[in-house]
């Protein structure tokens, strides 16, 4: 016979409502919390989510829709999250748009006919109408990276336009004149918001825009390389590219040794969103990054107290995160 929470109990000597509690989602001492998971270990217990979810109206499950499975922003964060989430007795249901609008509608549907307690979201189109389904359902929602206008529910957000305006000041304040950016798709609240930065620290540097010098990628590797050597392939060059996130700047490094050019004698360059490229290049390089445990953190904290009543009340939450400076060799002062 399976065993039940009654042998749980008779082998951990506490009472039913507190085993209750814990499967459910609930708190518990961290004592009795390890004598639980040392039963249910010991006696093979499995939860019936379905009996569950009928009593409780809770599934217990966590809706993640994010724009792509291979890029390291978002995938760094979901491993953050599914562990605090996992800490609370919450499971995940990942999907992945792949970047396209009409994908992240029908992704959206489904996580909503699959009886989520809650959802996570980087969104793109924003799908406004369906997420204000979901709050008038008193589902929570925390989005990440990027509002949705007129759609009241937490976020966490990066100070971008604040975190490209320090980036591209010190390749003005090493004396470059030429600074190229590699943004993001244009409508995308994080690409703009960099644009922004870009086209401030310009201003403050009274250096002249140049539109030439403004590219348009997809967050992908391929965008990085294809615009970095249509960069570098013209006949007065940018002496300085400032790439938006991690995939691109891998691309751009890419197009850079391709040319065998020396960073940064012959070409400086900033990229962001994660600091392994700094650490394995020589010269190191800079980067500008996300702070991606805190973001992952604080999304899941939003999300229990909204859960578990705390806040439950409260008006829309929105937290502002700085990025953090990774310098390093690949920039300088303009030979």
């Amino acid at each position: 016979m399976p065993a039940t929470m009654k042998d749980i109990a008779r082998l951990t000597g506490l009472s039913l409502a507190t085993i209750s509690k814990y499967l459910n989602g609930g708190h518990v001492l961290p004592a009795n919390q390890r004598a639980i998971e040392q039963a249910i270990n010991q006696l093979g217990y499995t939860v019936n989510s379905v009996a569950r979810s009928l009593k409780t109206r809770r599934s217990m499950t966590i809706g993640v829709l994010i724009p792509h499975l291979e890029n390291v922003f978002s995938t760094s964060i979901i491993s953050e999250l599914e562990d605090k989430l996992h800490q609370v007795g919450y499971s995940t249901i990942i999907c992945d748009y792949h970047h396209d609008p009409e994908m992240e509608a029908e992704k959206l549907d489904f996580l909503a006919h699959r009886q989520i307690d809650g959802l996570v979201m980087m969104p793109l189109s924003g799908c406004r109408d369906a997420l204000v389904k979901l709050r008038e359902r008193q589902i929570p929602v925390v989005l990440i990276d990027r509002p949705v206008e007129g759609l009241d529910c937490d976020a966490v957000l990066v100070k971008n336009r604040k975190a490209s305006f320090q980036a591209v000041s010190r390749l003005a304040e090493a004396g470059h004149e030429r600074i190229a950016i590699i943004c993001g798709p244009q409508g995308v609240y994080t690409a703009d918001e960099r644009l922004y930065g870009y086209m401030d620290a310009l201003k403050h540097y009274q250096i002249k825009l140049d539109e030439d010098l403004v590219q348009y990628g997809n967050y992908d590797t391929k965008s990085g390389y294809v615009l970095t050597a249509r960069l570098l392939d013209r006949q007065k060059p940018p002496t300085a590219v400032f790439v938006t996130n991690h995939e691109m700047t891998y691309g751009s490094v890419l197009a850079v040794n391709e040319r065998d050019l020396l960073m940064p004698k012959q070409l400086s360059l900033i990229g962001f969103d994660h600091k392994l490229l700094n650490q394995v290049l020589r010269p190191p390089l800079a980067v500008v990054t996300q702070p991606l445990k805190q973001i992952g953190q604080t999304v899941a904290e939003l999300l229990v107290h909204r859960l578990t009543g705390i806040n439950r009340q409260e008006p829309a939450i929105i937290k502002y995160l700085d990025a953090v400076w990774h310098d390093g060799g690949s920039y300088g002062p303009l030979s």
